[in-house]
């Protein structure tokens, strides 16, 4: 029996053998080019899980005859880092290129990526990272300056079926999967080569001859797990900003240890929680929207596991904050008046006045430079003076 995956036998050994990424491999094609002109550049490959990042990654390293070394964000820390920069110096001694490869870069926080840095800078290591969040978001700017962003594409289902087909005649079980399971195989798989591989060699273990009904079985045995493209994480999410904005700190707390366990971006809740300041607590609480924000750049700069009790404490003071929409509901109505308003001019003693002629036109009659200054006029264009974008009420502050 064969110990090794079914899905890291078939995994492509030169970018030739690799499926579904037209876009990226070929004739003219950004990672033909670099591989052509012999130069190791920075690289971000962004996608889905199972497109073959990392795949990508060891067959560059390959071409440049460089030495390899993978981590993953998830696991790495400083001592792994430093680590590589000693054997990159080695390496540079040796006149060896070395290709760092970072697994889920966009789990290192701030910090962590800047640790990179000077040595992507001196050209000691070549930097490829892989996520499947969006690197401008996730990604410090010095490093996505210094990197190519490459786009690793969802695998469609005739590339999936082109690689089940491929380790199938090497397997020689060819025979033993009927079309339409191999078709059932490529459908669910949802562009993730592994994923379908993995399904198939769990297939052919259940049974000699695989239909359909084996392949809802192997599907069905799967664990199953937190995806973060995938209604899971939706759901999740959902139900944790809806416990608190319900109040209910204990459903808060429940379904935010539910995505801290399952490995969801602390920096993807961060946000959410910096959104909720703003649209369902608003005035109500002064204060929420600066916590959530401070919530988020700790995060950034402190990392997991202890980033937990800061998503913790943050989620904990929102459910237990007064509630108000006001201002959101408000916002939305000043947009849909502007999109319905966008040509009216401004009033004319609200203007700019730099020059003489202007002035003398009227433009910015009236105002003065002083703290709270106010004309009793109406400050809105003429066409809608008379709407109302903000409802007063009892406490409102003009100022």
């Amino acid at each position: 029996m064969n110990r090794i995956p079914l899905a890291e036998r078939m995994r492509p050994r030169k970018l030739s053998e690799v499926v579904g990424q037209e876009d990226i491999i070929g004739e003219g094609k950004i990672l033909t080019e670099i591989v052509r002109k012999g130069e190791p550049v920075n690289l971000i490959f962004w996608g889905p899980p199972g497109t073959g990042k990392t795949t990508l990654a060891r067959i560059l390293a390959k071409e440049f005859k460089a030495d390899f070394v993978e981590i993953s964000a998830v696991t790495a820390g400083k001592k792994n880092v430093e680590e590589v920069v000693e054997r990159a110096k080695l390496n540079w001694n040796l006149k060896t290129r070395t290709v760092l490869f970072v697994d889920e870069i966009h789990r290192f926080n701030k910090a962590q990526q800047d640790a990179f840095l000077p040595h992507v800078e001196s050209g000691l290591i070549t930097l490829i990272g892989a996520t499947t969040e969006n690197p401008s978001f996730e990604v410090i700017s010095p490093l996505l300056s210094r990197s190519r962003v490459v786009v690793v594409s969802a695998l469609s289902k005739d590339a999936i079926l082109k690689v089940l087909k491929r380790a199938l005649k090497e397997e020689k079980a060819t025979k033993r999967v009927t079309k339409k399971a191999l078709d059932l195989l490529a459908e669910l798989s949802g562009g993730d080569a592994r994923s379908a591989l993995g399904d198939l060699e769990l297939a052919l273990s259940l049974a000699e001859k695989v239909d359909e009904k084996v392949v809802e079985e192997a599907a069905g045995r799967k664990l199953p797990g937190y995806d973060k493209k995938g209604d899971n994480h939706y759901d999740t999410i959902s139900a944790f900003i809806k416990s608190m904005r319900g109040s209910d700190v204990d459903a808060a707390l429940y379904y935010l240890a539910r995505m801290v366990e399952a490995g969801e971006d602390p920096k993807f809740i961060a946000r959410r929680m910096v959104i909720f300041a703003s649209e369902d607590i608003g005035l109500a609480g002064n204060g929420a929207l600066s916590l959530a924000t401070a919530c988020f750049q700790a995060v950034e700069r402190v990392g997991m596991p202890e980033s937990g009790l800061m998503l913790a404490h943050t989620a904990v003071a929102l459910a237990l904050s007064k509630k108000s929409r006001a201002t959101t509901d408000a916002w939305f109505k000043a947009l849909d008046l502007a999109r319905k308003s966008r040509g009216e001019p401004v009033p004319t003693w609200l203007r700019n006045a730099p020059t003489k002629l202007m002035k003398d036109l009227g433009y910015g009659k009236g105002q003065k430079w002083e703290a709270g200054f106010h004309l009793d006029k109406n400050y809105l264009p003429d066409a809608i003076k008379n709407e109302k974008i903000w409802p007063e009420r009892k406490g409102d502050s003009k100022e």
